[in-house]
C-alpha cells in the first residue's frame, strides 16, 4: 500500500510538472504580419516587413514569453507604385533611416508580461533597431493560434532623425512625426 502511495504521489508530480513546463511555439513567417504607418504633416506612408523568425512561449494557456527576428531588408511601401514606391523604399533602407545594409534585421525580445484581462497581456519587450535597444509597451491579445497588437515605436530613440521636428527647424510641410506605428499578427 506504501508503494501505491508512492507511486501515486510521483505521477501526480510529474503530471503537475509537464503542465507547469513552458511550451515555445513558432510563429508561422509566411502568415504572421507586420504593418507600418509613417506620418508627416502632408500625409502619410504606409507599408510591411517581414518576420524572419519568432516564437512565442505559453505555460499552459498563459503567454510567458516571445522573441522575434524581423528582416529589415524586405521592408517595402504599399501605398505606392512604380518609380516612386522605388525611390521610398531605398531611401527608408539607406543609412538616415533604417540602414538595411548594416543592419539587416531588428530584434524584439518579451522581458514582462502581465494580465491584463482574459487574453490580453501588457508586454515590456527590448526592441533592438540599427543596433540599438530601448524598451517598449504594449498590450497584446491572444486568442487560439493567433496573437495581435499595435503600438507606437519613437524613431528618433533609434537614431533615425531624419525630417524629425524634433532635431531640425524649418521643416515646415517637410516635417516627420517621431513616431510610426506597427500592427502585428501573429499566427504559430
Amino acid at each position: 500500500m506504501k508503494n501505491l502511495k508512492t507511486i501515486a504521489i510521483a505521477l501526480f508530480v510529474a503530471a503537475a510538472g509537464i503542465s507547469v513546463n513552458a511550451q515555445t511555439k513558432k510563429i508561422d513567417v509566411k502568415a504572421s504580419t507586420i504593418k507600418w504607418v509613417g506620418k508627416k504633416v502632408t500625409g502619410e506612408h504606409s507599408g510591411t516587413v517581414n518576420f524572419k523568425e519568432g516564437a512565442v512561449v505559453f505555460k499552459g494557456k498563459k503567454l510567458v514569453g516571445g522573441s522575434f527576428t524581423v528582416d529589415m531588408t524586405s521592408l517595402t511601401s504599399t501605398d505606392l507604385t512604380g518609380e516612386y514606391q522605388g525611390k521610398l523604399n531605398g531611401h527608408l533602407k539607406a543609412d538616415d533611416f533604417f540602414g538595411t545594409e548594416k543592419f539587416p534585421t531588428s530584434k524584439l525580445v518579451f522581458k514582462t508580461i502581465g494580465a491584463k484581462s482574459t487574453d490580453v497581456y501588457t508586454v515590456t519587450a527590448d526592441l533592438t533597431i540599427k543596433g540599438i535597444t530601448k524598451p517598449v509597451t504594449f498590450d497584446i491579445t491572444v486568442s487560439g493560434n493567433t496573437a495581435t497588437t499595435a503600438f507606437k515605436v519613437d524613431r528618433t530613440k533609434y537614431d533615425i532623425k531624419y525630417g524629425s521636428g524634433s532635431f531640425f527647424e524649418g521643416l515646415g510641410d517637410k516635417t516627420i512625426s517621431d513616431e510610426f506605428e506597427l500592427t502585428v499578427a501573429l499566427k504559430f
